[in-house]
């Protein structure tokens, strides 16, 4: 009889474990996403509708780099610096395609040589 108790607790704690892990997870998808409008609610104050589409396109391609941009236009806006730089917001699509190049232009690039054996 003993041994039915342990195993209905070992099950009773297992259960309680599994459920705030799924509270848990909730609550980080919630914050997450909450996050995610914030962003989107500031980036459309600083890209015109086309920056926007350029931006959601190039996001498809690669992703990892659309986040340290859009971290980066955040930054810039919050220091002032385009306004410094004249841009105006929200920011037009040539703008956009203008500072994207000059982003890109500070991104390392790996040179490859290939030589012959």
């Amino acid at each position: 009889m003993s041994d039915d108790n342990e195993l209905e607790e070992i099950r009773r704690r297992k259960m309680q474990e599994l459920q705030k892990q799924a509270i848990d997870q909730q609550k980080q998808k919630e914050a997450d996403d909450r996050f995610q409008e914030q962003k989107d609610t500031i980036m459309r104050k600083i890209l015109a509708p086309e920056a926007r589409q350029r931006l959601t396109n190039l996001k498809m391609v690669r992703p990892e780099l659309v986040e340290a941009i859009e971290a980066q236009l955040i930054n810039l806006v919050q220091a002032g610096q385009l306004s410094r730089l004249g841009i105006q917001l929200p920011m037009s699509d040539e703008q956009f395609k203008n500072l994207l190049a000059q982003l890109m232009g500070k991104e390392k690039k790996q040179e490859f040589k290939i030589k012959k054996i």
